[in-house]
């Protein structure tokens, strides 16, 4: 364990040094953040340009009551198409409403000079809809129907509480599951593959530079690749942390921009059974019920110690196989055949992890978060609704098992691959490293 301890220490040490490691803990925070905030920003940034529309009505409804929306105008004109189709520098595009239009919805056209776009298309049938919608309803002889309508809609919310073995009710938010799940499962998956490839790239520098011919000479094989997993694995937990402190900082500024640390206080006491409205604090009932279940401290324990674990295991397994690849080959190119076997379950994973937020009970879901080459990330998917204790412990023990019989396989297989120059091993002759005896 001592020459483990000094290998991975020199892993860590050399890695954290680094610039590229330095620039990548401070950028990767910002960028999940631009990542979840750009895109809305972006859909909310509306162009100063109005497009004007020419509406040729031949039923007499529609024309005169389209109003402008900021994007579109709207001219309604007597003259057929055929006399206005040459405009086309003058208008966006002319809208055609058939004169059947209340029995026929369909029979609306737009013929436009350039590319239309779904917000435009949207924002036309929309309209028409309506007004479609307010002739047929005046059929009706009702007066005062469009106040009627108003007054009666009624926007309806649920608050979903989860019980316990014990029958007590908790907080509970399917929106935070959701976006938890998806997150949490997506970063292991990233994870796996950044730093599984930093330990494949490194056994494979370290090899054409000769420096194992060295290292070898002083410790067995399988104490180097230990400690260059153990070592990277330390690199990746302090960047994880990291990432922790400024996401709970980030989420700390925005619960304070959202309703201030009465907001949280009252969602969290919320929770325990206190309505904040009575609290004196007003808010959105979804968002109430998911401040109450991030501020309450089972479900984070839960969902980080979760995702530390699954994190961790999922990076041990994948490291061994990635070092065993990079102990094999020669150059980074060769490697392309060798890492299918490797990327295969975790590609799976992915595919498994959108149905497994659909029904994260399911049995699609259950054997996947069993299987420990798919389970780092189904498992963590499954985590935020819930799941049994002794699923969860079989998931771990499995993982563990089978990361321990991995690192012994590949462990084999980088003894003799270290080694070996000048050839691409097939999985045959990988095979048959690890049943060389020593």
């Amino acid at each position: 364990m001592g020459k483990i301890r000094i290998i991975a220490a020199r892993e860590f040490n050399e890695r954290v040094r680094k610039k590229s490691f330095i620039i990548t803990t401070i950028l990767m925070p910002l960028f999940f953040v631009a990542l979840m905030f750009v895109p809305a920003l972006m859909m909310n940034i509306k162009s100063d340009d109005v497009k004007e529309v020419i509406v040729v009505d031949q039923s007499g409804l529609i024309g005169d009551r389209l109003q402008p929306d900021g994007q579109l105008t709207f001219t309604p004109s007597d003259r057929s198409f055929e006399e206005l189709r040459n405009q086309q520098n003058e208008v966006f595009g002319i809208l055609v409403v058939g004169q059947d239009i209340a029995t026929n919805p369909s029979n609306l056209q737009l013929f436009a000079y350039e590319s239309s776009t779904i917000n435009i298309e949207t924002a036309i049938t929309d309209q028409v809809r309506t007004i479609i919608e307010s002739e047929k309803l005046k059929e009706y002889n009702i007066e005062d129907i469009d106040a009627i309508l108003e007054a009666i809609k009624t926007p309806v919310s649920i608050q979903v509480k989860q019980l316990n073995e014990s029958g007590e009710a908790q907080e509970s938010s399917s929106i935070l599951n959701i976006a938890l799940a998806y997150i949490f499962g997506f970063l292991i998956y990233m994870f796996v593959f950044l730093y599984g490839n930093m330990v494949l790239q490194g056994v494979i520098e370290e090899k054409s530079t000769k420096v194992m011919e060295v290292m070898v000479s002083s410790v067995k094989p399988f104490q180097l690749m230990m400690g260059k997993i153990l070592g990277i694995a330390s690199v990746a937990v302090t960047q994880f942390v990291i990432w922790v402190v400024f996401i709970l900082v980030i989420g700390a500024g925005a619960m304070s921009l959202i309703g201030g640390s009465e907001a949280v206080a009252a969602a969290a006491q919320g929770g325990a059974g206190v309505d904040p409205a009575a609290l004196g604090v007003s808010m959105d009932s979804e968002l109430a019920s998911i401040i109450a279940t991030v501020t309450a401290p089972g479900y984070l324990l839960r969902i980080l110690g979760g995702f530390l674990i699954y994190f961790i295991g999922g990076y041990l397994l994948y490291a061994a196989m990635f070092a065993a690849v990079g102990s094999a080959v020669d150059n980074e190119k060769d490697t392309n055949n060798l890492q299918l076997p490797i990327t295969i379950p975790l590609m799976l994973a992915l595919f498994v992890m959108l149905s497994a937020m659909q029904e994260p009970h399911g049995p699609l879901a259950f054997w996947f978060s069993m299987i420990p080459f798919t389970s780092p990330i189904v498992m963590m998917v499954r985590l935020p609704y819930g799941v049994p204790g002794w699923e969860l412990a079989l998931s771990i023990g499995l993982l563990i098992v089978t990361f321990v019989a991995t690192v012994w396989l590949a462990g084999k297989i980088y003894r003799v691959g270290v080694f070996m120059y000048g050839k691409k091993p097939t999985f045959r002759e990988l095979l048959k490293w690890a049943r060389y005896k020593y």
